[in-house]
């Protein structure tokens, strides 16, 4: 069987071991409802509360201050929907990117339609959001600023904290999708001045299936979807314990290796970049000069479509993306990399390298071995079809 590389990370990330093992007596014997009463229930009520104070722990919250939902996309929907639904009148205006995610993007599309106002300020060339545009944007009638924490296509982590100042200062609050960076880099919502924040436990070495949302104590979130108390009525349905289990026992393994992982990550997306731009001409390195996660590369290679460049890959055992997996299908370019200049063309030539646990030296050996010849080769085609022979 052919060896397997995967570079793709930032779309979902393998389940460690311990996350499994950690998982599985909630999925055997220890079934109960966490709202039962019996001592089935309360010993999964008790499983759910410690994964609850572990995770909001990594981010520096309190307990009560952390709800879990079942993806970050939704925990984006109930921070736009229901910050805007409780909003005090005159205050009907959301502020977020051309860069965010579609679970944000989406939502304030939405948010548009149903009457409320939404305003996406641009970026710089290097995926930055621009702070005069933003502090422009922000006005009395914001009622919620979203600006997400690390891209998820270009790895480039934005000033959360002056962007929460300037929210504040306007008397909005300040939410950032942190789905990508939580347990990368350093979060503390108290000196980040964060009122809410979407997690995701796929993109930490957990199961899929599972998300959460911080809301700071004090902040009033209408609920988007009904049922029962659970989760103090911000997110009804019966809870997933085991996979709590499991987000939390991924966090506390983050937290553990977050040094060490940062440096194994920064440095081989250092050499792979130094490989790629010693071996194939013509390329351009999008977000490089930025402040970027340790693990994240996004390379544009002119005269090469992304997708037949993504397959031909594939073939070699190499996983990678064009973008994100949210979009994947999509014929039109990354609206993200179009947000930073890039033309339309250039942009659908570009591939996104994500590495994480798991990631090594082997794996970026292997890419730099087959990709300039493929790159090479594709070029050649289109070369041809261009000129019509």
């Amino acid at each position: 069987m052919k060896t397997r590389w995967y570079f793709d990370n930032n779309a979902t990330t393998p389940v460690r071991p311990e996350v499994v093992e950690a998982m599985l007596p909630w999925l055997l014997e220890r079934y109960g409802n966490a709202s039962s009463v019996h001592s089935f229930g309360r010993e999964a009520r008790s499983a759910l509360e410690e994964s609850r104070e572990k995770i909001a722990t990594l981010i520096g919250a309190g307990r009560n201050e952390l709800f879990f939902t079942g993806c970050g996309t939704e925990s984006d929907n109930i921070a736009l929907m229901g910050t805007l639904m409780s909003a005090p009148p005159g205050r009907n205006t959301v502020v977020t990117t051309a860069i965010e995610h579609s679970a944000v993007l989406n939502t304030a599309r939405v948010l548009e339609q149903r009457g409320y106002r939404a305003v996406f300020v641009g970026v710089d060339s290097e995926s930055m959001v621009d702070l005069d545009a933003l502090r422009a944007a922000v006005g009395p009638d914001t009622a919620l600023v979203s600006v997400m924490h690390a891209n998820n296509e270009t790895g480039v982590i934005q000033p959360v904290a002056e962007i929460a100042g300037i929210a504040h200062a306007a008397g909005a609050l300040f939410h950032t999708d942190a789905v990508q960076s939580t347990g990368k880099v350093s979060i503390d919502v108290e000196a980040m001045g964060i009122d809410m924040l979407s997690m995701s436990a796929h993109k930490l070495n957990a199961q899929k299936g599972i998300g959460a949302l911080y809301i700071r104590k004090g902040v009033t979130v209408t609920p988007i979807t009904y049922g029962g108390h659970h989760e103090h009525g911000v997110r009804p349905g019966t809870e997933n314990v085991a996979g709590a289990v499991g987000f939390a026992c991924a966090v506390e393994l983050a937290v553990a290796g977050m040094d060490d992982e940062r440096r194994k990550l920064s440095s081989l997306r250092d050499r792979l970049e130094r490989g790629i731009a010693a071996s194939v001409p013509n390329i351009h390195f999008n977000g490089r000069a930025a402040d970027r996660l340790p693990g994240t590369s996004n390379i544009s290679f002119p005269g090469v479509d992304g997708e037949a460049l993504l397959i031909s890959m594939d073939m070699e055992g190499i996983a990678v993306s064009t973008g994100s997996a949210c979009s994947a299908g999509d014929v039109e370019p990354s609206h993200v990399l179009t947000a930073m200049g890039i033309d339309p063309r250039t942009a659908t030539s570009s591939l996104r390298f994500s590495m994480g646990w798991g990631s090594s030296d082997e794996g970026v050996d292997h890419i730099l071995t087959v990709l300039p010849g493929i790159v090479e080769r594709l070029r050649s085609v289109s070369a041809g079809v261009d000129s019509g022979k």
